[in-house]
């Protein structure tokens, strides 16, 4: 069984969960991107269906926000379980 951490303090009180750790940004930087590829792939295949012309190249580019954004998010993520893996192993070794 792991050693769960405790939960995150600073000096004068303890951090609420209204608080932004570490790699929550990338988190919320990378949905914002990625719903923005998604609105995009979403006109970009409109035209397809309704039978007119299709977009111009530019906005298939845009498309690929998607990929973007879920790798942005996927790296906060990471951030994320880094920051917590090093505040678990600091309290072991000062509990220890």
């Amino acid at each position: 069984m792991t050693a769960t951490p405790a939960p995150r303090t600073t000096d004068e009180a303890p951090l609420t969960t209204d608080e932004a750790g570490p790699g929550d940004g990338l988190v919320r930087i990378g949905a914002i991107v990625f719903i923005v590829g998604a609105i995009a792939t979403l006109i970009t295949v409109a035209p397809l269906f309704l039978g007119t012309d299709p977009f111009p190249s530019v906005a298939y580019a845009v498309c690929m926000l998607m990929g973007v954004g879920f790798l942005i998010a996927g790296a906060g993520v990471l951030r994320s379980i880094a920051a917590q893996r090093r505040q678990a192993r600091s309290a072991a070794s000062t509990g220890a």
